[in-house]
Order: C-alpha cells, then sequence, then structure tokens
C-alpha cells in the first residue's frame, strides 16, 4: 500500500514559522505557515497514493482537504516524531513537512516511484531534508539523527546508507524557515496560495 505521510504542526500565532517575525507579525507568519499546508496538502491529494495521512500536532483546520487521515504527532524529540510517522505505515511511504508549499504532485509521484532503490532522499538548501521515503518503512533508521541543525541531511543520508539501502535522491527544495526563505519561494511559486498571500502582505507591509 502506498502512503504519503504529511508531518505538520496547527498554525497558530506564536507556535508556527517563529523565524518569520520579524519582519512578518506571529498572525502574518501563521497565514503564511496554513498557505503552505493547504498547498502541500493539496498537491498530496492530487497524488496517487492509497493512503494519505496528517501526523498533526494540534487540531485540524478548514485548510484540510477531504481524504486524509489525521493522527496526533507523539510527543518527543523530532527524530522520534518522524520515526513515529513511519511506524503508521507499510510497503512504500514517502514523509514531507510543510515547509515545502512549492512542491508538485509529479515530484511526489516520483519520490513514490522507488524503482531499484530501498530508500528516497529529498535534500533540502538549508542542509536538512525536505522529503524521506522507504519501500518498507523501518522507524529505527530515524531514531538519532541530529535534526534542526545544518548537517541533519547528511547525517540521515548517512543512516540509509550505512544501512546498505540503495537510495534514490529526489531534487533538492528550499524550505520556508526565514524571511529570505519565504520570499525566494514565494517568488518560484507565485501560483500558490503562499506566493499569493505573500504578495499580499508585501504589498500591504510595504516589505
Amino acid at each position: 500500500m502506498t502512503t504519503l505521510l504529511v508531518i505538520a504542526k496547527e498554525p497558530v500565532p506564536g507556535r508556527v514559522k517563529t523565524r518569520l517575525s520579524p519582519p512578518f507579525s506571529p498572525e502574518e507568519a501563521a497565514r503564511l505557515a496554513a498557505a503552505a499546508l493547504a498547498d502541500t496538502l493539496e498537491a498530496v491529494r492530487a497524488t496517487p497514493a492509497e493512503r494519505r495521512v496528517l501526523v498533526l500536532d494540534g487540531r485540524p483546520g478548514p485548510w484540510l482537504p477531504p481524504g486524509f487521515e489525521v493522527v496526533p504527532q507523539c510527543d518527543g524529540t523530532l527524530d522520534e516524531r518522524l520515526a513515529a510517522a513511519f511506524a503508521l505505515s507499510t510497503g512504500p511511504t514517502l514523509l514531507i513537512g510543510m515547509d515545502t508549499p512549492q512542491v508538485t504532485p509529479s515530484l511526489l509521484a516520483e519520490g513514490l516511484d522507488f524503482g531499484y532503490a530501498q530508500a528516497r532522499f529529498g535534500p533540502a538548501a538549508d542542509g536538512g531534508f525536505w522529503a524521506l521515503g522507504f519501500a518498507e518503512p523501518d522507524p529505527a533508521l530515524l531514531h538519532g539523527v541530529p535534526m534542526s541543525v545544518p548537517g541533519t541531511g547528511a547525517a540521515q543520508r548517512r543512516r540509509l546508507t550505512h544501512a546498505r539501502l540503495a537510495v534514490r535522491d529526489l531534487p533538492m527544495l528550499r524550505d520556508v524557515d526565514t524571511a529570505a526563505d519565504a520570499s525566494a519561494v514565494a517568488a518560484g511559486a507565485p501560483g500558490t496560495r503562499f506566493g499569493a498571500l505573500h504578495a499580499e502582505l508585501d504589498r500591504t507591509g510595504a516589505r
């Protein structure tokens, strides 16, 4: 059974995208987070898969389309939460976050195509990763990987290769973490909700 996992946080002001403030207010940062999440879920919904699971810290909102299972995130560090997300599935599985609103159904479909490989890896421009996939999920391959540091992606990919998995890389994407990231991603994806909202906030805030 093919599965797409999205790990996300409810877009509440002061709890999400705090590194966007300043220049954005906490309320604006939360609006941008909600737009990014809605874009991500729309892309996932349009991608052929047998299961679509939102692993959520918080409560669902109007940004959640139909067709998703919603599972609460477990407590613990990010590596533990990612491992627990992979434990929800068997068979070909791709996990992404809510930080890449520019992602497309074709790119997600590519991530679910393992071919000869046992793992798919999507590097992020900040040194992390935006996507991780397994032909047969093994949550243990996440435990202990240092998260949210510049070497996260390299450490996770080494974990895969040290486990003797054949890894196929996906294109590098830029996560939305800072205002500079938001500007670059919005410019590259103007047709998304995120891109449109960012442009609106730029105009009204004279940023």
